[in-house]
């Protein structure tokens, strides 16, 4: 085990553990707030690497489509959520189960209709495409750090708005608590159509950041799903800084894994689940049920 290879693969995992959360923190506040398993949401993610495609082969700029990313996971997380999920919210969970995998059909259709079935690459942004020295064996792509960099920024905005602002106080009690939003009188529908439209830009966000990283192709959402969930298990449903630290783990686990143990490194970040749950059944952050 050299020490550049290790490094290198420890900064992956990073990389991809701070993709997962981008993930996964939409996906356990939608969850921890309005109670929807949304097995659509790996889907959000595959149109946000299209929407970077797209943007680039017709723009020329990846970082264009950032902005595209976050105005359309704006709109659709809205239109999904007043118009779908809005009539789901207390029905049984093999009814939101239904309705998302049809919405996974429906996304699936649209993207094959509009771009068709081809793996497509994005080139990595000019501005990045480079690698920074490290150390004198070492160097590291510039784009990668920049991703890191991306995620964090974003991590930080996010702890702040729930941490520190009043709606973020009011998911932060909707996800603990959420029968006291009605009893506080508080706008429910408010406060669900915000964390479905916000959940639903940082899936598409984390598309646009992975589109240059891996090829773009139908159904690329469907092992960042399985491992997001596995992500909001770990972290606590509801709890974004649980996301937060479970996502860099098992990047770290999944990454560092496949890197030096490959034959058991599918079954290394399901052990890890496993060993938590039966440790804290609610996760590393979530409320203890008593």
């Amino acid at each position: 085990m050299d020490f550049p290879g290790f490094l290198a693969q420890l900064l992956n995992g990073v990389q991809y553990g701070l993709l997962l959360f981008l993930i996964a923190s939409g996906l356990t506040l939608i969850f921890g707030v309005m109670g929807i398993i949304n097995l659509a949401h790996g889907s959000l993610f595959m149109i946000g690497a299209y929407v970077a495609f797209l943007v680039a082969r017709h723009w020329g700029s990846v970082w264009l489509a950032l902005p595209v990313a976050i105005v359309v996971g704006i709109v659709l997380g809205l239109v999904l959520e007043r118009f779908l999920f809005r009539f789901f919210y207390h029905r049984e969970h093999l009814d939101q189960v239904l309705l998302t995998f049809a919405l996974i059909l429906l996304f699936e259709e649209t993207r094959s209709l509009i771009v068709g079935n081809d793996f497509y690459s994005v080139a990595v942004p000019d501005l990045f495409n480079f690698s920074v020295p490290i150390t004198a064996g070492f160097s590291y792509s510039a784009y990668r750090f920049a991703v890191i960099g991306i995620c964090l920024a974003l991590a930080a905005l996010l702890f702040f708005w729930i941490e520190r602002t009043k709606m973020g106080a009011i998911i932060r009690a909707a996800a603990e608590k959420p029968e006291m939003v009605d009893v506080l009188g508080i706008d429910a529908s408010r406060v669900h159509m915000t964390v479905f439209a916000i959940g639903t830009a940082l899936a598409l966000i984390a598309g646009v950041l992975a589109a240059p990283l891996y090829s773009v192709y139908p159904n690329m959402g469907d092992g960042f799903l399985i491992i997001s969930f596995v992500v909001v298990v770990i972290g606590g449903l509801g709890s974004v800084s649980g996301a937060f630290w479970s996502a860099l783990i098992i990047g770290l686990v999944d990454t560092l894994g496949k890197a030096y143990v490959p034959k058991v490194a599918g079954l290394a970040v399901y052990v890890l689940m496993a060993a938590v749950l039966l440790w804290r059944p609610s996760g590393l952050f979530g409320q203890q049920r008593t």
